[in-house]
């Protein structure tokens, strides 16, 4: 069994608890609670400083290792929106496309939901077809703080590919 080390980051939105072991990223997400905890593994405090970095404004994409847990599925969706660079954005409907899936764009909004990895992997960046802002994890008030934070635009980007 993975033994996940644990840090936290407070940012202008809340807390993020990013948890990770030696190789990789398994989760970054909003909680309301804090422990004081001194993190030794490199990869958690790699991601944390990222983290910080991006929150002031000074790191447009996070170079640390990922490993997601959830279906093939979820999988392609995750890495598809890995895809979304900093300041556009895509819709639902445009991601299921992309990964071979035309007709998939409410399972796609489904996986989206399940993104263990907020910010990190931008599921922020997913608006609906009509550009307005729907569904997100960590709360609606947090995606528009984050499209804001990048300038993103609030009608979809084109297409991925």
């Amino acid at each position: 069994m993975r033994v996940l080390d644990t840090g936290y980051v407070v940012t202008a939105i809340g807390v993020l608890e990013v948890a990770g072991d030696d190789q990789a990223i398994a989760s970054v997400k909003f909680t309301d609670q804090v422990s004081d905890v001194s993190v030794t593994n490199r990869v958690v405090r790699t991601c944390m400083r990222q983290l910080q970095e991006y929150f002031s404004g000074k790191r447009k994409r996070f170079s640390v290792p990922l490993a997601p847990h959830g279906t093939a599925f979820q999988q392609a969706v995750w890495k598809e929106l890995l895809r979304v660079s900093y300041g556009k954005t895509s819709t639902y409907g445009a991601v299921a496309k992309a990964i071979g899936r035309p007709r998939a764009a409410r399972a796609v909004g489904g996986a989206t939901g399940r993104n263990p990895i907020a910010v990190v992997i931008p599921c922020h960046r997913v608006v609906g077809a009509d550009g307005k802002l729907t569904g997100y994890a960590g709360g609606l008030d947090r995606k528009s703080w984050l499209l804001e934070r990048e300038g993103s635009p609030r009608r979809p980007s084109p297409p991925l590919r």
